[in-house]
């Protein structure tokens, strides 16, 4: 059966000599991979740019729901993120976020509001020329809420210990030492509470945020346990220290 839907690129991997896998994040399916073939090839190798991480797309494919690898017939760009790809700092999150979502996107079942989450964050920041360095952190802690762990927005007098395993923020640091400290606390409140268009109000130096990276990095690997290692983190925080 030939199923039309639109889909956020994750991650490729080579299948053959000319062919490659797509993991993507679809409207209508949820997370499903996609062999593509003949796209290595010299012929259909300029198409290549539209599978690389966060691209979106129109797309057809020959869905079966039993297979693990649905065959795409045909494919268009719905939005192509121009400046991500001529931008490095932009590239290195892209490639960074793509990881993340290839590690943590494990529902093949639609979710409109997670999806719509993504392709509103996606062309915000193709289309945001200045004052993004801390749009992964603001991304990460936004897609909380769409996983089921999104703690509360903000810190209540007193209560200044970000408690990563119970996602809340404490008064005193827990026994069990997964915690943040009070300046990295209030941080993540401040993310946690705010919109794209206000993170640039969040002043950090590079090791600070770097270290707020970490933190929501490892809050992710407590509640998704199957988390793989991020290899893309070391990069993405040398590009913005």
């Amino acid at each position: 059966m030939i199923e039309s839907t639109k889909a956020i690129v994750l991650h490729q991997v080579k299948y053959s000599d000319s062919g490659i896998v797509v993991q993507l994040y679809s409207h209508k399916y949820g997370r499903i991979a996609c062999l593509i073939k003949g796209l290595r090839s010299k012929k259909s190798g300029k198409h290549n740019v539209l599978f690389q991480p966060l691209s979106i797309l129109d797309m057809a494919i020959y869905y079966k729901a039993s297979r693990e690898i649905q065959i795409m017939k045909d494919f268009s760009a719905s939005y192509s993120p121009a400046d991500v790809y001529s931008d490095i700092r932009k590239s290195s999150v892209a490639i960074f976020l793509g990881e993340v979502l290839t590690s943590v996107l494990r529902e093949e079942s639609p979710n409109e509001a997670l999806f719509d989450f993504l392709e509103d964050s996606v062309i915000y920041f193709d289309r945001c020329m200045e004052g993004y360095a801390n749009f992964h952190i603001a991304f990460l802690a936004g897609l909380c809420s769409y996983l089921g762990f999104e703690p509360g927005k903000t810190i209540i007098q007193g209560k200044k210990y970000f408690d990563m395993l119970n996602g809340k923020f404490i008064q005193h640091p827990p026994a069990d030492g997964n915690y943040a400290s009070p300046e990295i606390s209030e941080i993540l409140a401040a993310f946690f509470s705010s919109s794209y268009e206000n993170i640039n109000k969040i002043i950090l130096t590079g090791s600070v945020r770097n270290e707020v990276l970490e933190t929501l990095v490892k809050y992710f690997s407590i509640h998704l346990p199957g988390l793989r290692r991020i290899n893309s983190l070391k990069v993405l925080k040398e590009v913005f220290n």
